[in-house]
């Protein structure tokens, strides 16, 4: 019996409760729409040349990622040009791009800028070219097709007037046109690279060549905005020999990290917080936590990685684990609307349940109300009685097919304690009337 009552319980909350259900259920639907898909564990990230500064970097980065379960895949490429391709068409996540090599393309952003590239002019020993100008005439390297030195250059080079059809501008890797600097094979080699570059530091080593001076530096980069002046101290390089032997200033653009504008906004703060990792430090030509930054860039900075220069990680990535607080992160999105919808359901629904199984048992009240109403001061007569006598049997007999929890069980026996009530009532009244028409 109580087996049966305890389902008959279940059964009147799942009805009453139901509509509250679905509606819960459609606001996790809806809130779904709206939460980010979760990190893919492989990304690809194309780079420069295997023997090129963006590479040794995405090795680092790979290193880091993989501590927190993702792959990344490293691509070589000739340059910025080809890594900005890559990105368009899909076949890259993530790439190195050197400043100032874009076109605005309007689906890439970029996570800040990573450290100086500078431009570095390297001549032969005997040259006696002063400034960019001078070049004009020579065998230069100015960088493969595709690659982010070869955009520079061909800038420089323009505003002094200096073209393919004056100049012999060479399409050489780098370690080629530094090879062949040396031996005198070419007169003077353009590269932009970080400063420990193996072609950079191999250059500035060497007897045979020497680095240009950049005199004008001021007016270059008012009218490249994008690059930025730096100065190469004396002796940096290497204290012992005084390499370089005097102060340098030189050009430079900055390597920025560059995503597409669908990328997962969870990874980019893994990314950003490599990124910090790797190029905070103190540089040759930039103090300790000038990078990352949401300066020099090459395109429109992340909202995620803008807000990570304002106020560093979100709240749970620095104290979770990455993935516990992707999943974490996640579901807040999904809670949100459920503690929306709970706050209010739960002061409605058990008001709303007492009713529904209130109302089962106080309908059968103005049923009787009506038959006691009848009875109160009325003498009856034999007929008039066996109506509402009939009445009453009915009532009780449909109230006793009334099944409802037992917290509630009370109000059903209070119903059938009335019913009798109303009973006697019709029967002492009716023995009244029938003992005067006896006397009568």
């Amino acid at each position: 019996m109580s087996q049966n009552t305890s389902k008959r319980s279940y059964k009147e909350l799942l009805t009453t409760f139901s509509p509250a259900i679905l509606l819960v259920i459609a606001g996790f639907w809806v809130a779904y729409q709206f939460v980010a898909p979760p990190p893919p564990k492989k990304i690809l990230i194309s780079t420069g040349s295997k023997t090129g500064t963006y590479f040794k970097i995405a090795k680092q980065y790979r290193d880091i990622l993989a501590e927190e379960g993702i792959e990344l895949e490293i691509i070589n490429s000739s340059g910025s040009g080809e890594n900005i391709g890559r990105l368009l068409n899909k076949q890259a996540d993530i790439a190195f791009i050197q400043g100032g090599t874009g076109n605005h393309e309007e689906s890439l952003l970029s996570l800040g800028s990573l450290y100086y590239e500078p431009l570095w002019i390297f001549l032969r020993k005997d040259s006696n070219v002063e400034n960019i100008a001078g070049l004009s005439g020579l065998r230069i390297a100015i960088g493969e097709e595709g690659s982010g030195t070869r955009i520079l250059t061909r800038q420089l080079l323009a505003l002094n007037h200096i073209d393919s059809q004056s100049t012999e501008l060479l399409a050489l890797p780098s370690a080629t046109a530094a090879n062949g600097l040396i031996r005198s094979d070419i007169d003077a080699v353009m590269v932009v690279a970080s400063a420990d570059s193996k072609v950079v530091q191999q250059l500035l080593r060497s007897d045979q060549v020497k680095l240009l001076n950049l005199q004008r530096a001021d007016a270059y980069k008012r009218l490249i905005p994008y690059l930025s002046k730096i100065i190469l101290p004396e002796g940096i390089v290497d204290m012992e020999d005084n390499i370089p032997v005097q102060a340098v200033t030189l050009l430079a653009p900055a390597a920025n990290l560059v995503v597409t504008e669908d990328f997962n906004s969870a990874l980019i703060i893994l990314l950003l917080r490599a990124a910090d990792k790797i190029h905070s430090k103190a540089s040759v030509f930039s103090a300790e936590g000038t990078f990352p930054s949401s300066q020099f860039i090459a395109y429109p900075i992340n909202e995620v990685a803008e807000r990570f220069y304002s106020v560093g990680s979100p709240f749970l990535m620095r104290y979770l684990p990455f993935w516990p607080a992707v999943f974490i992160d996640r579901m807040i999105v999904m809670l949100i609307p459920l503690l929306a919808l709970l706050l209010p359901l739960g002061k409605i629904m058990p008001p709303l349940y007492r009713w529904r199984i209130r109302s089962k048992i106080y309908r059968w009240y103005k049923e009787l109300q009506k038959v006691d109403d009848a009875i109160h001061g009325q003498q009856l007569s034999a007929a008039q009685f066996a109506d509402l006598s009939r009445e009453l049997t009915q009532i009780e007999n449909e109230v006793n097919k009334v099944k409802t929890p037992l917290s509630y069980a009370d109000q059903v026996y209070n119903l059938l304690l009335h019913i009798d009530l109303v009973h006697k009532k019709l029967n002492v009244g009716h023995a009244i009337v029938r003992n005067k028409d006896e006397i009568n």
